[in-house]
């Protein structure tokens, strides 16, 4: 864990900092006396415009003060490990976020790529959050998770990274609020796989949204699925999946509905 930088957030207390695990760039957030604690996929999107896609971010620390406080609590420790993707290596992202065991026990992927299953590493890329990343920061910072107080975050192919951690990860994280999930990457062949390693409902939580505009549009088929699975299993009052009418594939989109994770997060 090498130190690089810190940056201030605009109706954030304190400072984001910045680190750097192997060359793969960390940002987190921690408030004093935290009890909660929130991993993000594409830290890049998370705190910082410089970094974000279309300079624009989540604005995901300033909606986490606004939900906790109102309930009385103190907001989450949020850390957003950005993707791989670099110009020699565009398809890091890709290799990060893709459930890797689906595809390599035979999920065809129905979006052309040069890739093959054998190209994916989600599951080391998961290790490095659980056993290197969230450990380092949580002793810089003085602070002892709880798995019930554990959640991950994510969008599109981090939302499918993120129900992938709850399923291969079940005693580390409780909750997964798994935004737009990127199901067209595999149909419905994938939605079985995923939705299959999800742990027994009763200990964990699970949100998924999607928006109705551009990409968003085409996940209806399978999200629908996804939720009738997710009814067969039993799952109820720890599961929510919500339309978003009028929302698209956007960082703007998800930041408005964030908020609403956040509150599912606390009080389902």
């Amino acid at each position: 864990m090498q130190p690089i930088s810190h940056f201030q957030v605009r109706g954030v207390p304190g400072f984001v900092k910045r680190t750097s695990f192997g060359g793969r760039f960390v940002d987190y957030w921690a408030p004093n006396n935290p009890t909660h604690l929130l991993i993000a996929h594409d830290g890049q999107n998370v705190f910082d415009p410089r970094t974000s896609t279309k300079r624009f971010t989540w604005r995901m620390a300033q909606n986490a003060i606004q939900v906790f406080e109102k309930a009385g609590l103190t907001p989450p420790v949020i850390i957003g490990v950005f993707h791989s993707s670099t110009k020699s290596d565009p398809y890091g992202r890709f290799k990060d976020l893709t459930p890797q065991q689906p595809f390599q026990n035979g999920v065809k992927p129905l979006i052309k790529s040069e890739l093959t299953p054998e190209d994916l590493h989600g599951d080391k890329y998961l290790k490095l959050i659980a056993d290197e990343i969230v450990p380092k920061i949580c002793s810089q910072i003085d602070f002892q998770p709880t798995f019930e107080n554990t959640a991950m975050i994510g969008s599109s192919m981090g939302g499918l990274a993120t129900l992938n951690a709850v399923g291969s990860k079940k005693d580390f994280f409780s909750t997964a609020l798994a935004f737009s999930p990127h199901w067209v990457l595999g149909g419905k062949p994938l939605v079985d796989a995923v939705i299959s390693q999800l742990p027994s409902p009763g200990q964990h939580k699970i949100w998924m949204s999607r928006g109705d505009k551009k990409l968003d549009a085409s996940y209806k088929q399978d999200q629908e699925y996804a939720d009738s699975l997710m009814q067969q299993l039993g799952w109820r009052n720890d599961y929510k999946s919500l339309l978003y009418k009028g929302a698209g594939h956007n960082e703007r989109a998800w930041a408005k509905q964030v908020s609403d994770a956040f509150k599912f997060w606390l009080f389902n």
